[in-house]
């Protein structure tokens, strides 16, 4: 994983996978993460300076993260600006948005396939799984304004501390936090 320290220094991370592409290794190079928009967009902003466009970024737009420290609001823009794919996982937040009990599983399936996004990673961890995201690819339809307002107004309160979106506000989901070895 590419880091702000790594990319930044000299013989760091960006630099090694440029030599992968370079080789063959490597076709498409990003980076991914859920805890801040701001630090992805501190990576885009890295990128940038020396003169490097990610060709993808993962992240995680969905019902809730709409309304609390948004990937969807302030990063999306920027990738859609720059060309870069987008792809987005976590629509059902780990599952902790459908226990917010304000969406179903299909809602938030519909919602992120609503986005601009190149792909919605979704886990199928067992065949239920894997035929309702079948489900949703087969019955999904651009939601109009007052679909996307309404599915909205579902989500805005449970929203509004990040608390189903624990990625977000804990330390739970956080590699760096539970492994601090891995920063060197």
């Amino acid at each position: 994983m590419i880091t702000t320290q790594t990319a930044s220094s000299l013989g760091g991370a960006l630099e090694a996978v440029l030599e992968a592409r370079k080789a063959g290794k490597v076709r498409y190079i990003g980076f991914t993460g859920h805890k801040s928009p701001d630090i992805h967009l501190k990576m885009l902003a890295l990128a940038s300076a020396h003169q490097f466009t990610c060709d993808a970024v993962q992240m995680p737009p969905n019902v809730m993260d709409h309304h609390f420290n948004s990937f969807e609001a302030n990063v999306l823009p920027v990738l859609q600006k720059q060309n870069i794919g987008v792809l987005a996982m976590k629509p059902m937040g780990d599952p902790f948005i459908l226990q917010s009990k304000t969406v179903t599983a299909l809602e938030c399936l519909h919602y992120a396939m609503n986005l601009p996004t190149s792909v919605v990673i979704t886990g199928c961890d067992s065949l239920p799984i894997l035929q309702q995201a079948v489900n949703a690819a087969r019955s999904f339809q651009p939601m109009r304004k007052q679909e996307l307002a309404a599915l909205l107004a579902k989500t805005a309160k449970a929203a509004q501390s990040g608390e189903f979106e624990m990625y977000k506000t804990s330390d739970h989901f956080d590699g760096t936090y539970q492994n601090p070895q891995r920063l060197g």
